[in-house]
């Protein structure tokens, strides 16, 4: 026991930490992000991307717009054909992968799952999905199928699965399993309770991720063409084959606004699907939460209590009109399900739209099931041709082009985070200026996110050369429409309470938004920047197939002269990167 202060003396109580100190698995993570961002300025430097490189190539940039305009338009219903084709493979390859990642997702997700074994093994399906470029599956597939669209449907579908899988599994976790629990106490099978209790409070959110995929595979169709996938990404690589700028960048604008209107019209769906939520909680994430944890206390309760319970519990009002919510008191009161009002038959419309659009797809993608059926002999023959793996006497030379395109990857990350903050934090509207300037910049990320990469490529690559610079600035514009709208979703999604507190005392609007915005949303940010590096190293090696540098351009060059076993070894090199990015990631998320 401390001895009491002397005469004339004041004691003074020890200071008290007010926070925890930070323990050695976060100070291990940070410096592993601050070893990350040290790599990519080292890798930015080192590809010598600067303003002279730019300078010196202004004359191939007019000699290029010389070469591609006036533009070459195809005929309209040329156009239409080939729109109509892509939108076919686009729609069909994301139906196939939705309806795969829905069981692996239940097996995937811990409330769901039967057990660890099950769970384990589904998550590494979907990252292994994940891992795996979709360029490299259409490889293979054209080399079994044939060119065509059976090979684009299988390559983005079978990719796809470990984005919508990850994010279906992630949605189920979330929600309240309150549902579930009453539908088990009343004698449900595992599937009925699935069924009844967990997938209708996230179906809108699964909507929302097959919707968000489909416009993603919309620009993937357009690198799949270079290697076979039918399609107007197949025109474009004709057109680029023979030089022919003026119709391959016409069908690379045509590309543009498609992809543009997929993205509104995906978007408008989204919103009406998810709403907007007015709490900190907003976006997919909340309305998953809000609805599923509704639906939860109101499974054991009759139609007559439902009112009084919704404002005994907080429930908003507006959220218990929902007839995925009502169904559940409807099977308490005897009810087999929700009554046809104009939510439900608005539900009918958009099921049967779906439908009737899939169906087109079987029609406007050409695939027969018949030769699809008559290929499956040739899947062992075609599989051998690629094992067992070779190096072709360049193992050395492949070990330097996966390096290049780590380093393109990461001064992609950081030209796409650096150009990104600014332009997702004015998109932001509780950080632009006025609702104007946040709408033109989101203008501005949605005609970006519709450029493909491998489009802003080949113009890098004619303005500063072949070589890994037009590869890394081309990722790194294209980052913006990824990052971008993440940063601008985050920003906009955080609690607005320090906000509006920190203002009250008089604090300028850049005060604000470095004291009290940014703090707040720096985990999500961290996260979303982890995620363009972790997307950044796969389309790295796609963009090599058009000469930006890289082990891709090594990889399109040995598929095209039949070394497949020399493939083999590329796609082991670019899996075992991938995967270690991945992992690192992951184990990061953890940290933070």
């Amino acid at each position: 026991m401390a001895a009491p202060p002397g005469p004339g003396l004041v004691h003074v109580e020890p200071k008290q930490r007010l926070t925890a100190p930070p323990s050695s698995a976060s100070t291990a993570a940070t410096l592993v992000l601050i070893g990350l961002a040290a790599a990519s300025v080292w890798a930015f430097i080192d590809l010598r991307i600067n303003v002279a490189t730019f300078v010196d190539g202004v004359h191939n940039a007019v000699a290029f717009a010389a070469r591609v305009f006036p533009l070459d338009f195809p005929s309209f219903g040329e156009i239409l054909l080939l729109c109509g084709q892509t939108l076919a493979i686009v729609v069909l390859a994301t139906l196939l992968s939705t309806c795969l990642s829905v069981p692996l997702a239940v097996l995937a997700a811990g409330n769901t799952t039967p057990g660890d074994t099950s769970r384990l093994g589904s998550r590494a399906v979907i990252v292994i999905a994940r891992a795996v470029p979709d360029l490299v599956l259409a490889i293979v597939f054209v080399r079994i199928f044939g060119i065509g669209a059976l090979t684009g449907v299988l390559a983005m579908g079978l990719h796809s699965i470990g984005m919508i899988g990850k994010m279906y599994a992630d949605a189920i976790e979330q929600i309240d399993n309150a549902a579930a629990t009453a539908l088990k106490a009343a004698g449900a099978s595992r599937l009925q309770q699935i069924a009844g209790g967990v997938l209708p409070p996230v179906l809108p959110a699964f909507v929302a991720v097959g919707l968000h995929r489909l416009d993603i595979n919309l620009r993937v169709t357009v690198v799949l063409g270079f290697v076979g996938v039918q399609g107007i990404g197949f025109a474009i690589a004709e057109s680029l084959k023979v030089l022919d700028y003026q119709r391959g960048i016409a069908l690379a604008v045509v590309v543009l606004g498609l992809c543009i209107v997929v993205e509104l019209i995906s978007g408008a769906i989204r919103t009406a699907l998810l709403g907007r939520s007015s709490g900190p909680r907003g976006g997919i994430t909340g309305a998953i939460t809000g609805a599923a944890g509704a639906l939860g206390r109101r499974a054991g309760l009759g139609a007559r209590d439902a009112e009084r319970s919704d404002e005994h519990l907080g429930v908003d009002p507006d959220l218990t009109r929902d007839p995925r919510l009502r169904s559940a008191a409807a099977l308490a009161d005897g009810r087999v399900g929700p009554p046809w009002d104009g939510a439900r038959i608005g539900g009918a419309c958009y099921a049967l739209v779906t439908a009737a659009v899939v169906l087109a797809s079987f029609s406007g993608a050409g695939i027969s099931v018949t030769e699809a059926f008559g290929s499956l002999p040739r899947v062992f023959d075609s599989v051998g041709l690629f094992l067992p793996p070779e190096t072709g006497g360049l193992f050395g030379e492949l070990l330097v082009q996966l390096l290049i395109t780590i380093k393109i990857a990461l001064a992609a990350t950081l030209i796409g985070v650096v150009l990104s903050l600014p332009i997702g934090a004015l998109a932001a509207r509780n950080v632009a200026p006025s609702p104007a300037v946040a709408n033109t910049f989101r203008l501005v990320i949605l005609i970006i996110r519709g450029i493909p990469e491998l489009i802003l490529a080949i113009i890098f690559v004619v303005i500063t050369g072949l070589g890994e610079v037009a590869g890394a600035v081309a990722l790194g514009i294209g980052g913006v429409g990824l990052l971008g709208k993440l940063v601008a979703d985050s920003l906009e999604e955080i609690d607005p309470g320090p906000e509006r507190a920190l203002a009250a005392t008089g604090a300028g609007r850049g005060q604000v938004l470095f004291a009290a915005t940014l703090p707040a949303g720096m985990k999500a940010l961290v996260a979303h920047v982890l995620y363009l590096l972790d997307t950044n190293i796969r389309a790295a090696t796609l963009l090599g197939i058009v000469g930006a540098g890289g082990i891709g351009f090594y990889l399109l060059n040995a598929s095209r002269v039949l070394e497949f076993g020399v493939v083999t070894t590329i796609i082991l090199m670019v899996f075992a990167t991938v995967m270690l990015f991945e992992l690192l990631a992951i184990w990061l998320r953890s940290r933070f």
